[in-house]
């Protein structure tokens, strides 16, 4: 068991995250106690910064603490995953990122994926015969890959935890805090 006190989550992230989906996690984790951490890879156009959509236009950029190239998955308790469209669908090419999230994974860790994060669940071969839910436009996505899609705000499955959209945000966080506090969900297999 893992208090949320003394957790330490790991947000990744690029240009194009929805910006709510990173912002209010980060801040309800940290307001919980959590010391989060928000990783990009070096890709970008900002070193210090990385821009967010917000809804229909660029929004406020947010500070990077860590390259992506740097971070440790063995130093963390926790991965969040922002959606948003353009963000995963960069993210999903980025090596490093993958590595991180398989790891995440099979070390039974938790993982949280909002909006179009589950691309990236589905990219590291996390998603067969899990139970999932996403933005409704990657649904087909979610169940070609072999995850068990369900229309609800926040699904979890073995520490795995997903949500469709900005408004399902209170209960996505508030799973990500009972989940931290389940502890290691033990080994995970992933796809191939």
């Amino acid at each position: 068991m893992t208090d949320i006190k003394q957790a330490k989550i790991l947000i990744i992230a690029t240009d194009g995250f929805e910006e709510v989906e990173l912002t209010v996690p980060q801040a309800k984790l940290a307001e919980a106690g959590a010391t989060v951490t928000v990783a990009a890879p070096k890709s970008r156009k900002s070193e210090q910064t990385i821009r967010s959509w917000d809804k229909t236009n660029w929004g406020k950029d947010v500070k990077v603490d860590a390259d992506l190239e740097t971070i440790d998955a063995n130093a963390f308790d926790a991965l969040v995953l922002p959606g948003g469209q353009i963000n995963p669908d960069k993210l999903r090419l980025e090596p490093k990122a993958i590595e991180i999230i398989k790891s995440f994974l099979t070390s039974g860790k938790v993982v949280a994926a909002i909006c179009h994060g589950p691309w990236l669940l589905i990219e590291a071969g996390g998603v067969r015969g899990r139970d999932v839910t996403s933005f409704p436009s990657i649904k087909t996505d979610v169940i070609n890959a072999g995850g068990n899609w369900h229309d609800k705000e926040v699904v979890t499955d073995q520490g795995i935890i997903t949500s469709r959209k900005p408004d399902d945000l209170d209960a996505f966080c508030k799973k990500i805090i009972e989940e931290i506090g389940e502890g290691s969900h033990g080994q995970r297999q992933v796809a191939a």
